[in-house]
């Protein structure tokens, strides 16, 4: 079911109690376990959306993203020397404009994500958009402002957060989350439209098998399709 978007200027003050704050811990410690694995392998990493705001629900996910094209063998390295299974890895695609993305879901709500290929400035600043914090902020326990899919820009305070609309308010959006405002209406627009018809699909979505490697997938990829093709060589 697609989630109600504000688009009046409301504002709401929310105020986080004990088992809020609890849960928030637990998810960011579990996010912080993984980062510090990844670390190991000098992979830098940052986890975005809730757990980075800290509106978390017992629903929310722990996605961890790289924001570099990385070895997948590297990754998939520190994962197994320390013991973190691995359930599915696929390759997706969103639209034939945007990068290839390699995909690791681990149990239950977590992911691990790094582009196959050189991202736009868009695509980079989606992140910073819903909000992200790094593995020293993690550490420093500091939360960020970023808009949810309600279209609704958190912003933390002392004992919680407080929410507002941002349809109107682009240009304010884009300055306090440090990103352009082109981003901050790319986002608006494909929310806006994922409400009203649904979950949109995905350009490509493929699963690796057991023996292939992200980049086998890759290169079997653009082989096959001259989209894929012309994004890989794409530096735009």
């Amino acid at each position: 079911m697609a989630k109600k978007l504000w688009k009046r200027l409301d504002y709401r003050e929310v105020i986080y109690d004990a088992e809020h704050l609890d849960l928030l811990k637990r998810f960011r410690l579990e996010a912080l376990h993984i980062m510090e694995v990844l670390e190991i392998f000098r992979l830098e990493t940052v986890v975005h959306g809730s757990i980075a705001r800290g509106d978390v629900t017992q629903k929310s996910d722990i996605d961890i993203f790289i924001p570099f094209q990385v070895s997948s063998f590297m990754v998939e390295t520190a994962l197994e020397k320390a013991g973190i299974l691995v359930n599915r890895r696929l390759v997706v695609q969103a639209t034939p404009i945007y990068a290839m993305k390699a995909y690791i879901e681990l149990c239950e709500n977590k992911s691990i994500s790094f582009p196959l290929m050189k991202m736009r400035k868009v695509e980079r600043e989606f992140y910073r958009f819903g909000g992200e914090v790094s593995m020293k902020n993690l550490m420093d326990d500091l939360r960020f402002s970023g808009v949810d899919k309600r279209l609704v820009l958190i912003e933390p305070t002392r004992n919680g957060h407080r929410e507002s609309a941002i349809v109107g308010r682009e240009d304010y959006v884009a300055k306090l989350l440090g990103i352009s405002v082109e981003t901050v209406f790319d986002r608006v627009h494909a929310l806006s439209r994922r409400n009203e018809v649904g979950r949109t699909g995905v350009f490509i979505e493929k699963e690796l098998s057991f023996d292939e490697t992200f980049e086998m997938l890759l290169k079997r990829l653009a082989d096959q399709n001259p989209a894929v093709r012309r994004r890989l060589l794409s530096v735009s």
